[in-house]
């Protein structure tokens, strides 16, 4: 079984794959993933544009209807069969429901990441201590600078997309994270976008090996090329479903997908395609400046390296 350590990484390559956590894609079958806390969430904070603009007009967070969405989104994980653990709460990280962000897994073990701003840079305690009692490895930690989870994107076993803006994540730490997966053997692309859209994960998602919801607008004709030689097709969502969130959506595996209520017009397009979708409301926790996406980050998938 895995065994705890602080830093698993390889310096040279050739990490060995854990035995039983970890995940080397975005869409093979989801069978653990961790959960932010919704515990201390009591507030709008300006994470981004979004949530400026909400408290600059003196919107107030709805806390019984983001707590009731909040479970609504657990039980679409455990009704599509994944075990959902939580990140254990502390009172002073107001915004640890967003698990993506913090810290993500590799094949290898957890990363932990930098967050940028100082209100959310505590959440890697937490989460170090749940891999501690769990039993998971740190594969390594961002130093280099800020680096957040909702810009790494594992498309397919042994290709990586890391996307930065300069704002949350930082080409320098995207930079380092190139480096050790290169190491690794695996093939890196790098996503520069306009910090308008916070992370990656809000213009591009992995829906099943071989579908991709892109924004075709904003992301760049060098990433769209890359996904395209992958093999990959691209299913284009129009400009204003960014500001709802509505790329913002997690593969379960086996043609299923879970996505925000919001996001009608990519949920029309996958049920066309015959994929099944779970589309839960989570308009009041959209305010706080995350989505499904940004909630959840897999701790362990079925690995889909042929």
């Amino acid at each position: 079984m895995d065994v705890f350590s602080t830093r698993r990484r390889n310096f040279s390559g050739q990490t060995a794959p854990m035995e039983y956590w970890g995940a080397d894609s975005e869409t093979g079958r989801l069978l653990d993933v961790l959960i932010g806390p919704i515990d201390n969430l009591n507030r709008i904070l300006p994470t981004n544009s979004m949530n400026r603009k909400l408290i600059a007009e003196g919107v107030e967070l709805d806390i019984p209807a983001s707590r009731a969405q909040y479970q609504a989104v657990i039980d679409c994980f455990e009704d599509a069969g994944a075990v959902v653990h939580i990140t254990p709460p502390d009172v002073d990280l107001p915004l640890q429901i967003w698990a993506r962000d913090g810290s993500f897994m590799s094949p290898w073990g957890m990363i932990v990441g930098q967050m940028a701003q100082w209100w959310r840079r505590g959440e890697y305690g937490p989460v170090i201590d749940f891999c501690a009692a769990k039993g998971i490895p740190l594969y390594d930690k961002v130093t280099a600078g800020a680096f957040e989870g909702g810009d790494f994107m594992m498309v397919k076993p042994g290709h990586l997309l890391l996307g930065y803006s300069g704002q949350r994540s930082q080409g320098e730490a995207a930079l380092q994270v190139k480096r050790w997966f290169e190491q690794e053997g695996w093939d890196v692309c790098l996503y520069e976008f306009d910090p308008y859209f916070v992370h990656a994960d809000c213009t591009i998602a992995m829906l099943t090996p071989s579908l991709a919801a892109v924004c075709k607008e904003v992301v760049t004709p060098e990433v769209q090329a890359w996904l395209i030689s992958l093999g990959i097709e691209l299913l284009d969502v129009p400009f204003g479903y960014i500001g709802s969130l509505g790329i913002n959506v997690v593969s379960l595996g086996h043609d299923r997908v879970l996505m925000p209520k919001q996001s009608d017009f990519l949920a029309e397009r996958c049920r066309a395609l015959g994929l099944t979708v779970y589309d839960p409301d989570v308009s009041a926790l959209t305010q706080v400046g995350g989505g499904i996406h940004c909630m959840c980050q897999p701790l362990r998938r079925e690995s889909e390296k042929q």
